[in-house]
């Protein structure tokens, strides 16, 4: 289930996960196999073609010891197909300044968990809103780390880290 993304003080993040962004340029997807084991931290993005179909898991939180929560994503076509919560536990935000219901609740998810093109356009949207956006690209130009603060306090960052990235064959 997918109830929509709560962060407070700034930017709206969640128009960019439900598709409004101040970018026109829309994602490619190719059938080709594109895996890379480097990361690099770049200034601007480096191309990334989206493959048609792809899985990956999602951590969300900056704090790697207790993550806020962690979802396995199939996307196909651009659209996150599945995502399914790993663990029982989901946390609030720490910029959350908003009640988001039970933490586990039977409603779902606090967050839409965003394909790795819509990950890579939420960190462009939030740097050009002025938020302190720092992203790690693989070598193929997916995300495996971003981290946006749009407040001055450190602890009240949003951090999201990709792992286990496959194409789907």
């Amino acid at each position: 289930m997918r109830l929509g993304l709560a962060l407070g003080g700034g930017i709206a993040l969640v128009a960019v996960l439900g598709g409004c962004t101040s970018h026109t340029a829309s994602p490619t997807w190719s059938s080709a196999s594109a895996s890379a084991p480097a990361a690099v931290v770049a200034e601007s993005a480096p191309p990334f073609t989206e493959p048609v179909a792809y899985g990956f898991t999602m951590t969300r939180g900056c704090d790697d010891a207790s993550p806020l929560g962690r979802y396995r994503v199939s996307v196909r076509s651009g659209a996150v197909e599945s995502a399914a919560r790993i663990g029982a536990t989901v946390q609030a935000s720490p910029s959350a300044d908003v009640d988001l219901g039970p933490a586990a609740g039977q409603d779902g998810e606090e967050i839409d968990v965003p394909t790795l093109a819509e990950l890579r356009a939420m960190a462009q949207t939030a740097a050009d809103d002025g938020a302190q956006v720092t992203t790690s690209y693989a070598a193929d130009g997916r995300p495996v780390k971003v981290i946006i603060n749009v407040e001055d306090d450190p602890s009240a960052a949003e951090c999201f880290s990709v792992s286990d990235y496959a194409p789907a064959p």
